[in-house]
């Protein structure tokens, strides 16, 4: 099967009892018919998302180059549908893709994905549950039960604007050739911190936060 978008997903902001940030959330993410135009929104702290008309609003956590798209595989949401017993919408996850017939949680750090004719994007990081997200999903327990799962989907940054549409067909133009998974990145930035390390293989590609981890975790064994 060709992998493709079945869904492009963006959201406005709204008032949540379960967040902190001022102004809310956006994490209520909802399929739009059009073209959505994609573009690298900035640095962290400064750029919220990377598709045109989606909210960000805690600019702290989320968001900037490096998370400037999330993408969840519908595979995934079916898994967790049947596991949870309930309806899952594409965009459920605060996902901005959904994709289907794509590897998202086993992606390489570096790999590069073609989105369309124009768009290309290269993966960076695993989604890590805060509490917004377990307030959005009204499960409880529900950030220890994604970690453990450890099916996480993928942020990435753009490296080529353009246009996306659902119906748009996702090529891996670039697999490096190191083994550093979302899947394992996920692991090591969560419940097994001894695998921190092996990050550094991903090389450039690899988020400074990531890499900043790592390096600390090296000085403190170190020691």
């Amino acid at each position: 099967m060709n992998a493709k978008l079945l869904t492009v997903n963006v959201g406005r902001a709204f008032a949540a009892p379960y967040t902190s940030a001022e102004g809310g959330t956006g994490i209520d993410k909802r399929p739009v018919g059009g073209p959505v135009a994609v573009t690298a929104p900035g640095p962290k702290g400064t750029g919220g998302s990377g598709l045109a008309g989606d909210a960000v609003v805690d600019l702290r956590h989320h968001g900037g180059d490096d998370q400037a798209v999330y993408a969840y595989a519908r595979e995934d949401l079916d898994d967790w549908q049947r596991q949870l017993d309930r309806e899952l919408a594409n965009g459920a996850f605060g996902e901005n893709l959904t994709t289907t017939g794509l590897e998202v949680t086993d992606a390489r750090i570096g790999e590069r994905w073609r989105v369309g004719a124009d768009v290309l994007l290269e993966v960076t990081s695993p989604r890590i549950p805060c509490r917004t997200f377990q307030g959005w999903l009204d499960e409880r327990g529900w950030i220890k039960r994604f970690t453990e799962a450890a099916v996480p989907g993928a942020y990435l940054r753009v490296l080529e604007a353009g246009e996306i549409r659902a119906g748009d067909t996702v090529r891996v133009e670039h697999r490096p050739e190191h083994d550093i998974t979302i899947a394992l990145m996920f692991h090591a930035l969560t419940t097994r911190r001894a695998l921190l390390p092996r990050l550094l293989e991903a090389g450039e590609p690899l988020p400074e936060e990531a890499r900043t981890a790592a390096v600390k975790y090296l000085e403190h064994t170190a020691n």
